[in-house]
């Protein structure tokens, strides 16, 4: 997962191309933006898509590292 996204991750940057603290902070921006509740019907189902595609990247992060700290674990146990 080394991938050098772009430093300033617009909403309509591919989900794929985002690091974990990219789309974690989108994701946060998106449910401020739910939880105003100002929104059309519309934008909130494609507000809740995008969210439901960063909380997503988010987990493919984390268990990538959680891969990664296994391996090393396992790396160090047999040494």
């Amino acid at each position: 997962m080394a991938q050098t996204p772009p430093t300033d991750a617009a909403p309509s940057t591919d989900v794929a191309e985002l690091s974990y603290e990219q789309a974690r902070d989108e994701l946060v921006r998106v449910v401020g933006e739910l939880e105003q509740g100002s929104s059309t019907l519309e934008q909130s189902l494609a507000l809740w898509e995008r969210g439901e595609a960063l909380a997503k990247r988010c987990e493919e992060w984390l268990l990538g590292a959680r891969a990664r700290l296994d391996a090393a674990r396992a790396a160090a146990a047999t040494e």
